[in-house]
């Protein structure tokens, strides 16, 4: 587990395996969530990176005889 220090001008560094791991680079925006006592920063990605993720999805529709 990585153990990170909030500074006093209450700013932190993530550790570098953890930027590697999930492809981090400069520059990213995060949101911030809290839960409890609990902080989660989730990276922002462009939209366009969405592009193509529901390639080869079923998209059948089984309805009823008389919603046809």
């Amino acid at each position: 587990m990585n153990k990170v220090t909030l500074s006093n001008k209450y700013q932190i560094i993530i550790p570098k395996e953890v930027r590697e791991e999930i492809g981090l680079k400069a520059g990213v925006s995060f949101e911030v969530i809290t839960y409890v006592n609990r902080i989660e920063l989730v990276p922002i990605k462009p939209i366009k990176n969405l592009k193509g993720i529901l390639k080869g999805i079923d998209t059948t529709i089984i309805r009823e005889e008389d919603r046809i």
